[in-house]
């Protein structure tokens, strides 16, 4: 588990040093400047979440199973939430209203909250 976490973590940091220079040198020439601001949201919030992750796979205090719960609970917050902004971000330059995506946002909002929560509390009821 280990190493599938600490993998995931490392790509989604990557992919999120792509994306952030992406949006501070080319997005700018797409989109207006609070366009660029809520991407940047979304690449801060997904790179946030990658180091969450490598530091969940190095730390070893908690349960195998409570590590899965925190992982899996990451990974559906940071893509509905990242990639929602992201999209919204870039609905100027597309045909497709991604506006009916927005309700993904928060519900990513909520699932990253609950893997924060969840290391937390089992942080707390270890000895």
């Amino acid at each position: 588990m280990n190493r599938t976490i600490l993998l995931t973590g490392t790509i989604m940091g990557m992919v999120a040093i792509v994306l952030g220079a992406f949006g501070a040198h080319g997005l700018e020439k797409l989109v207006d400047k609070d366009a660029v601001d809520t991407f940047e949201t979304g690449v801060r919030y997904q790179m946030y979440h990658a180091l969450f992750l490598l530091f969940l796979a190095l730390y070893n205090g908690i349960a195998e199973k409570t590590k899965k719960m925190v992982f899996v609970s990451v990974l559906l917050g940071v893509i509905p939430f990242s990639c929602s902004i992201y999209l919204l971000a870039l609905n100027k330059v597309t045909t497709f209203d991604f506006k009916v995506i927005g309700f993904l946002t928060p519900i990513g909002g909520v699932f990253m909250i609950l893997g924060w929560m969840l290391l937390g509390y089992r942080i707390i009821k270890s000895r």
